[in-house]
Formats: structure tokens, C-alpha cells, sequence
């Protein structure tokens, strides 16, 4: 499955408790990372310095929803439910 054009939940629902270029100390859920561009996307794709979590994050029917606000919802609950 391709990402959604203009889509970018993926950079904005999860916490990230890894250092980001811009965020040493990553980021909260439901922040946009300061590494999304004006287009909505990682402008630290394919690079070394992009954390290994966001590599992790491939999409899915069942991640990505029908649309981008159900992408949203359900990663935003998906990080709720495995917060520590």
C-alpha cells in the first residue's frame, strides 16, 4: 500500500521517545514533528538520522484507514493503548 498524498498522521499521532533533528527529545502524541514539510511529508525519509520507529511505521489498510482522519483516530488510539 502507498502513504496517502498530503496525509502526514503518521508524523503526527505516535509519540516518539527518540531524538528527532529539531526534537532531542521526540515528540508527544498528536504533535506534528518538526520534520513534516509544508506537504505533509518527513523531510528525514530515506536519511540515517531518520529514527528507526518512524521506518517501523509501513501503511496499511488497517493503519491508514479509509481516509486521513480515520488514520488519525486510530493511531492516535493505538498510541493510548500501548502508552506505558
Amino acid at each position: 500500500m502507498q502513504c496517502r498524498d498530503r496525509c502526514g498522521t503518521c508524523c503526527i499521532a505516535p509519540s516518539i521517545t527518540s531524538p528527532i533533528p529539531g526534537m532531542p527529545h521526540g515528540k508527544p502524541a498528536g504533535i506534528p514533528c518538526v520534520q513534516l514539510d509544508d506537504e505533509l511529508r518527513c523531510r528525514l525519509f530515506g536519511r540515517p538520522e531518520r529514527p528507526r520507529f518512524c521506518g517501523s511505521l509501513q501503511p496499511q489498510a488497517e493503519m491508514c484507514g479509509q481516509s486521513r482522519e480515520q488514520a488519525l483516530a486510530g493511531l492516535l488510539e493505538l498510541d493510548r493503548a500501548t502508552a506505558p
